[in-house]
C-alpha cells in the first residue's frame, strides 16, 4: 500500500514501502515540459533540467556527481511534454544523502550566467544530433503535424533559435512559476522509513517557494488533427515513414482496449503489420505501431523504415491491414493473446521501483487515483470485443491521419501526392 502526505509548503508526497528490498528510489516530478512553453521559451523546461546539475550554493557540478557516485547511487532526470522528473536510486540506509543532493539542487541552483552560456552550445548540440537520426525527426515532424494546434507540437528540447534566446531572467522567472508546490510530488518507492523521509523532506523542500500558486493558465488540449503530408529530402539510404491517427488520453476510458489494437496491429513482433510486411513479404526492415498518451490527447503512429521503391506497395498494405481492423475487428483468440500480452507487460514494468515511482507520482500530481495492480488488471480483464470494435471505429480515421517521412526523396511534391491517393 501507498501513503500520501503533505510537507510544510503543501508538496505532496507519495510512499510505497517494499521493506524487503535493500534500496529505495525517489523521485521529484514537475508539471514543466514544452506543452507548458510557448514559442519564444519553447525549451526553457529541458534547459532547466540541465542547470539544476550546474552547480547550487553548497556544490559544484562535479560535487553533485560525486555525491552519488560515492556511494553508488544513480543520479538523472529527463524533461517530457507535460513533465520534468528528477531522481535518485541508492541504497536504503543512503537514502537520506539522496534527498538532501535532490532537495540541494531544486531549493539552491545558482543558475549562472555563464554555465547558462556553455549550456546553450551543448542543447544546440543535442539538438543537431537528434536531426541525425531520421526515424527521431521523422515522429517530432509528425507530432509537430498532429498537434499543430497546440503546445504539444513543441519540440521538448526546443529550437536553436529559440535556445540561442535564454539567458538568466528567461530562465529563471519561469522556474519560479512552474516549480512551486501544488505543482510539484515527491514519490519514494522500496525500503524506507516514512517518519524520517517527511523529516528530512521538510528539512529539504519545506520551505521551499512556499506562498507561491500554480501557473492557472494551464494550455488547452483541444486540436483538430486534420490530415497533412509532410516530406523531407535527407540523403541517407532509407526512407522513414510515420503515419498518426488521433488517439485516447493517458486516463481515457478508450486507453486500455486501444493497447488491444496497437499490440494486434503492430505493436508486437507476432503482429499483423511486423508478419505480413516485413516477415511474409520482405519489403521492410522495420514496421511497428505505438500508442502515446498525454493528459487531454494521444496518437497511435505507424513507423517503417524501408527503401524508396518499396514504398507504394507497403502503403497499400498498411491500409489494407488497417481497413480489415476496421471491418473484421479481430478474432476472440487475438484478443486473449493480446490481453495476457498486457498483463505481462505490466507485471514486468513493477519489477522496478523506478516505474511504480513514477506512475504513482504522475497520477498523484494530476489528481487521479493511484491504481493497484489488482485493479489495472481488473481493467484489462474486463476488455470486450465491443470495446475494439468502439476505439477502432472513433480513432482509426483516413480524414484525420497525419503522415511525415525523412529520406532520398528529391520529388517531394509527386510523392506526396502519390500517398495522398492511396489514404483517400
Amino acid at each position: 500500500m501507498y501513503t500520501v502526505k503533505k510537507l510544510e509548503n503543501g508538496i505532496k508526497v507519495i510512499m510505497h514501502q517494499i521493506p524487503y528490498l535493500k534500496s529505495a528510489t525517489i523521485g521529484i516530478i514537475v508539471n514543466s515540459g514544452s506543452f507548458f512553453e510557448d514559442k519564444e521559451n519553447n525549451g526553457v523546461s529541458h534547459f532547466i533540467e540541465h542547470m539544476l546539475f550546474k552547480g547550487t550554493k553548497r556544490r559544484t557540478a562535479r560535487e553533485i556527481a560525486e555525491a552519488m557516485d560515492d556511494i553508488g547511487g544513480q543520479v538523472n532526470a529527463f524533461t517530457s511534454k507535460e513533465h520534468t522528473c528528477f531522481y535518485g536510486k541508492v541504497i536504503d540506509e543512503h537514502l537520506p544523502i539522496a534527498i538532501d543532493v535532490l532537495g540541494d539542487m531544486i531549493t539552491n541552483s545558482t543558475f549562472n550566467e555563464n554555465e547558462i552560456q556553455k549550456e546553450k552550445g551543448v542543447i544546440i548540440e543535442e539538438i543537431n544530433m537528434y536531426k541525425d537520426f531520421p526515424e527521431d525527426l521523422v515522429f517530432e515532424m509528425l507530432t509537430e503535424q498532429t498537434y499543430r494546434d497546440i503546445s504539444l507540437a513543441y519540440p521538448i528540447l526546443g529550437t536553436t533559435d529559440s535556445v540561442n534566446t535564454f539567458n538568466r531572467d528567461i530562465i529563471y522567472s519561469y522556474f519560479i512559476k512552474k516549480y512551486v508546490p501544488e505543482d510539484m510530488v515527491v514519490s519514494v518507492v522500496g525500503s524506507f522509513s516514512e517518519e524520517q523521509v517527511i523529516e528530512l523532506l521538510n528539512k529539504e523542500l519545506g520551505t521551499f517557494n512556499r506562498n507561491s500558486k500554480g501557473d492557472e493558465n494551464i494550455p488547452s488540449y483541444d486540436f483538430d488533427a486534420g490530415r497533412s503530408i509532410m516530406g523531407l529530402y535527407k540523403d541517407i539510404e532509407q526512407l522513414n515513414i510515420a503515419m498518426g491517427f488521433q488517439g485516447p488520453s493517458t486516463y481515457s476510458d478508450d486507453i486500455f482496449p486501444m493497447m488491444i489494437v496497437n499490440n494486434i496491429l503492430g505493436g508486437t513482433i507476432s503482429s499483423r503489420l511486423f508478419q505480413e510486411i516485413r516477415e511474409n513479404r520482405g519489403l521492410v526492415y522495420t514496421i511497428e505501431s505505438s500508442l502515446t498518451s498525454y493528459n487531454g490527447a494521444g496518437m497511435l503512429s505507424i513507423y517503417a523504415g524501408l527503401t524508396k521503391d518499396n514504398l507504394h506497395s507497403v502503403s497499400e498494405l498498411i491500409k489494407y491491414e488497417i481497413n480489415q481492423l476496421k471491418k473484421n475487428l479481430i478474432s476472440a483468440k487475438e484478443l486473449e493473446k493480446s490481453k495476457e500480452h498486457l498483463k505481462g507487460s505490466y507485471i514486468l514494468s513493477l519489477e522496478g521501483t523506478f516505474s511504480k515511482m513514477y506512475e504513482m507520482g504522475k497520477n498523484l500530481l494530476h489528481g487521479r487515483p493511484i491504481e493497484t495492480p489488482e485493479i489495472v488488471l481488473e481493467h484489462i480483464n474486463n476488455i470486450r470485443m465491443d470495446d475494439i470494435e468502439r476505439v477502432v471505429q472513433k480513432y482509426l480515421l483516413w480524414n484525420q491521419m497525419n503522415i511525415a517521412y525523412v529520406g532520398p526523396v528529391k520529388n517531394v511534391d509527386k510523392l506526396n501526392e502519390e500517398l495522398k491517393s492511396i489514404f483517400e
